[in-house]
């Protein structure tokens, strides 16, 4: 699977702890192999979310994604990264 990043998305990366980037690196490399291998915890959202899905980084980040067909390739495109309780406080705001 290919991956792709929103801007918004690598913008908010350059101002996390570089733990958490090294964690986000090591877990795409685990994506790549096998989006769905357990240490990840892929799953699909719902509520305001739904129809994305979010993988773990960390105990506490998540990176949420789409998955887009394109000339039939599968991407998938990386556009939210933050702690559970910020993405998900979010949603409930709207």
């Amino acid at each position: 699977m290919k991956i792709n990043y929103d801007p918004e998305f690598l913008r908010k990366l350059k101002k996390v702890d570089v733990r958490i980037s090294r964690s986000l690196k090591k877990r795409i490399e685990i994506f790549i192999k096998n989006p769905n291998d357990p240490q990840l915890k892929n799953h699909l959202l719902k509520d305001e979310y739904e129809g994305y899905k979010s993988i773990d980084i960390t105990a506490d980040w998540r990176a949420i994604y789409e998955e887009i067909e394109e000339e039939e390739e599968n991407i998938a495109y990386f556009f939210l990264i933050g702690t559970h309780k910020k993405l998900y406080r979010k949603t409930r705001k709207k």
